[in-house]
């Protein structure tokens, strides 16, 4: 299996369909084997049931599902730690990334170059289709500022949702990774800049949606607490021996 897709889903059979039936439009003609993992994280709506009935439709589809609802990170690391391709691909299920941007990630993977590609909103070749609220510019440039460079510094886009890893960056990160809330990408960037991955960030093409769940008061402090946790984490060696779990 080259490529997992792994779509963290809570209450999204209004937003999902579209986002299924356009990675399969785009991936059926790229020439290698994938899959596609929905990993429903406790809806309360008909996510899990609509999912398992397109399987009908879509090859390599399948849902895991996820009781109570625990939060987007353990919905991404259940994915990551379930999937079987030898690269693996966060994907949001609103479809803010076109399915074509895929290539932008997983290329330098499959060639070797990179260990993880992250897609960024921010730096040279980003282009914002719908642009999002300045309070969301403003609230995920404040956090970068503030909170991730001192955990990921060299990364401008921590939070966005489209992120490529290697089989072997993927199991050895989620099987260390412990943050089920927003501040998961931080934990699971923190830890592959220690175990000496190679990282590398995208310009991608992104547009907003003005669904978004993410509140700017609320959801900033839960991702500040949890970056007080990571580094705590850190500090006190609670992801284990870190320096040599790269391997060869």
């Amino acid at each position: 299996m080259e490529l997992s897709v792994i779509i963290p889903a809570y209450n999204e059979a209004e937003r999902i369909a579209p986002t299924l039936m356009a990675l399969h439009a785009y991936l059926r003609h790229q020439g290698f084997r994938y899959e596609i993992l929905v990993v429903d994280d406790g809806s309360s709506d008909s996510t899990a049931g609509l999912v398992s009935a397109m399987a009908c439709e879509i090859p390599g589809l399948r849902v895991l599902a996820n009781s109570p609802n625990r939060g987007k990170g353990h919905a991404v690391r259940t994915g990551m730690l379930a999937a079987l391709g030898e690269v693996r691909l966060m994907y949001d299920a609103d479809g803010s990334m076109p399915a074509e941007e895929i290539s932008k990630l997983v290329v330098p993977i499959f060639s070797g170059r990179s260990d993880i590609a992250v897609g960024s909103r921010y730096v040279t070749g980003a282009i914002t289709e719908h642009e999002q609220p300045g309070w969301r510019v403003a609230w995920s440039r404040f956090a970068n500022r503030v909170i991730q460079r001192s955990l990921v510094p060299g990364i401008v886009d921590t939070q966005c949702g489209f992120k490529a890893f290697s089989a072997a960056a993927a199991v050895a990160v989620f099987s260390r990774a412990t943050i089920n809330g927003w501040a998961f990408d931080l934990e699971a960037l923190a830890l592959a800049k220690r175990m000496g991955f190679v990282v590398s960030e995208h310009g991608v093409v992104w547009s907003d949606d003005e669904r978004t769940r993410v509140h700017p008061v609320r959801d900033f402090i839960k991702v500040v607490r949890e970056f007080v946790t990571i580094r705590c984490n850190l500090q006190r060696g609670r992801y284990g021996q870190l320096s040599a779990a790269r391997g060869p």
